[in-house]
């Protein structure tokens, strides 16, 4: 089976994650296949999409099991769907749906220095999970809206975020802070978490490439980008031997410690798009790299015969109620469970192949080599 074939089968027998209620976990496959539609202008990936997002969005506009109050920062990433689909069908009821995801930014609660907190259950807290959740929503939103000054606080927000969470001794960031530090996870004097695990690295540098794609030119945009740039540059000394990254990104000694797969995908998609945009020092060939070792050594065979993205981590994240406390430290990250074709790492698969297709284009060349 093709690359294409398994992403085309994949989500034509896709389940809505939470029953057909709005959700992150829709919203990444939707951005998959966003970024294959782009990339190929193959009619199969928004035909897809535009099928699913019809199931969660009425006529009038109102999402399937979404409440505003709910405070979920991860419930707005699925809306870059919408504003996808509003600026290519001129259809009401994607713009009603978009401006309701985008009325949650008026009141949900924010940190004192600006960005919001993760979810209302995590008061106080910024994560970077959330920065990929909202802000390249908020900046998608701002064209759609005629808001420019939305674009312009999302990048304010995210150069904010970037400063809390960064941990200048390792060149990386920490997944959470704590404003208040109250969390145990959180230390007394940075308020950070205590370890640097990969994918919420992953989703930070897929949120950091979004931006300065949308965003118009600014000093402040210019600064993102070397941030980005610094943090591509570390990454790359990260890799293992096969050109994959750690659950735990930097320990390689650690015992347990994995190739992971969702980590490798956003990576490889945020290397390839980086170079894409001309980001200084950003290399494609690290991403693409990453890219052919996952499909080599992570889609495999299961015990049907059906090839399945293995290595994903389920989910993780920090605190909770359930007395399952998750304190952030690097064993706790090696002891989530893992789940084959999780689309955690389904769809940023799907980006870092589109990123290789929109450069395969343009270099014909070089796609007639890789076919021989």
């Amino acid at each position: 089976m093709s690359l294409t074939d398994y992403f085309d089968a994949y989500a034509r027998d896709y389940v809505y994650y939470k029953g057909g209620s709005w959700c992150y976990e829709d919203g990444c496959l939707y951005r998959g296949l966003i970024a294959l539609h782009e990339a190929t202008g193959d009619g199969r990936w928004y035909q897809h999409l535009k099928r699913l997002v019809d199931g969660q969005v009425s006529d009038s506009g109102k999402l399937a099991g979404y409440a505003v109050t709910e405070y979920n920062i991860d419930n707005v990433l699925a809306g870059r769907a919408l504003v996808y689909l509003a600026e290519r069908t001129g259809e009401v009821r994607y713009r009603k749906a978009a401006d309701l995801l985008a009325s949650q930014f008026r009141t949900h609660p924010r940190i004192s220095v600006g960005p919001h907190w993760h979810k209302l259950r995590y008061p106080h807290q910024v994560w970077l999970d959330g920065l990929y959740m909202a802000l390249p929503f908020k900046a998608e939103y701002a064209a759609l809206g005629g808001q420019p000054d939305l674009a312009t606080e999302a990048l304010v927000e995210m150069l904010t975020a970037l400063d809390l969470t960064y941990d200048a001794g390792a060149g990386l960031y920490r997944h959470g802070y704590d404003e208040e530090r109250l969390q145990a996870w959180a230390d007394q004097q940075t308020g950070l978490s205590p370890a640097h695990w990969g994918r919420s690295i992953g989703w930070l540098a897929m949120a950091m490439v979004d931006l300065v794609e949308v965003l118009p030119a600014s000093t402040e945009r210019d600064d993102l980008s070397a941030r980005l740039s610094a943090l591509l540059t570390r990454l790359a000394a990260l890799r293992t031997a096969d050109g994959r990254w750690l659950q735990v990104l930097d320990q390689p000694d650690l015992d347990g410690n994995y190739a992971e797969s969702s980590a490798t995908a956003m990576f490889a998609y945020a290397f390839q798009k980086a170079a894409r945009l001309g980001i200084t020092g950003a290399e494609a060939e690290v991403g693409s790299t990453a890219l052919q070792s996952l499909i080599r050594h992570a889609l495999l065979p299961n015990a049907d015969k059906r090839p399945v993205l293995k290595q994903i981590c389920c989910v993780a994240g920090l605190g909770g109620f359930d007395g399952n406390y998750r304190d952030g430290s690097p064993a706790y990250y090696l002891s989530e469970v893992l789940r084959d074709d999780d689309i955690k790492g389904v769809a940023p698969l799907m980006m870092a192949e589109a990123e290789r297709a929109r450069a395969d284009a343009a270099s014909p060349a070089k796609a007639r080599a890789a076919v021989a």
